[in-house]
């Protein structure tokens, strides 16, 4: 039930925006048997103030839809959370959403509910995706109210799975991406890094393809056996 999922009352959530966070919510789940060709899945990565993850603050968040196997370029989504207080220096200079950008960016609010919007409740994909998915849930807690544990999978341990001959050799996003001749406009960046990832995903759905893992709760089960034998990181 919608209300068992408010942590509190959502702090300043005018009519609209309620309405729109219960539309959300009265989407349907998605099957994850769904066969790969007819699903729509969403990459995410993030932007933040740093790498704690219990003290940091989502700055930024990119995604691309895969449709059908393809990725929407038209589907594509970026947006930049509003701060109160800047980030440091040495982080602005890693993602590169300096001092302005950060002030005049939407607040976390509608920044968030155009997330929710856009995503609906499609499966996550991300590269190391627990970062990406505690940014993203502690900041929809602390804005919305909302406690949204979605499905993600991380493609940190998707790959391995797929190429075990390439375990040890290949772990960051960037080995992975540079061994497939996948281009990365802009490295930290939200929007280029979540369209890199893109391209990967679509590698893995390739390769899984060759395996007859034809659907998204396949590669969970090969990506939770990769994590547990603890090969990926």
């Amino acid at each position: 039930m919608f209300l068992a999922r408010l942590l509190h009352k959502p702090p300043a959530l005018d009519a609209v925006q309620r309405q729109r966070l219960a539309a959300w919510d009265a989407l349907p789940e998605p099957d994850l048997a769904t066969p790969h060709a007819q699903a729509r899945y969403v990459v995410v990565d993030v932007e933040s103030t740093g790498l704690d993850i219990k003290r940091d603050r989502l700055i930024a968040i990119g995604a691309c839809a895969v449709q059908a196997g393809r990725i929407d370029l038209a589907q594509s989504f970026e947006v930049i959370l509003r701060q109160e207080a800047v980030s440091a220096r040495d982080n602005i200079l890693v993602h590169g959403i300096g001092e302005q950008r950060q002030r005049e960016g939407l607040p976390p609010t509608e920044a968030l509910l155009a997330f929710l919007d856009y995503a609906g409740k499609a499966p996550f994909i991300a590269y190391h995706a627990v970062f990406d998915q505690t940014m993203i849930e502690r900041a929809l807690a602390r804005h919305l109210g909302l406690r949204c544990r979605r499905q993600w999978l991380d493609l940190a341990y998707v790959m391995p799975a797929l190429r075990p001959d390439l375990i040890g050799s290949h772990k960051s996003l960037d080995d992975w991406t540079a061994l497939y001749g996948i281009s990365n406009y802009a490295r930290h960046s939200a929007m280029a890094d979540a369209l890199a990832t893109a391209q990967l995903w679509l590698v893995a759905l390739n390769l899984a393809s060759t395996r007859n893992l034809d659907s998204y709760k396949a590669l969970q089960t090969e990506a939770r056996a990769e994590r547990w034998l603890n090969r990926a990181y």
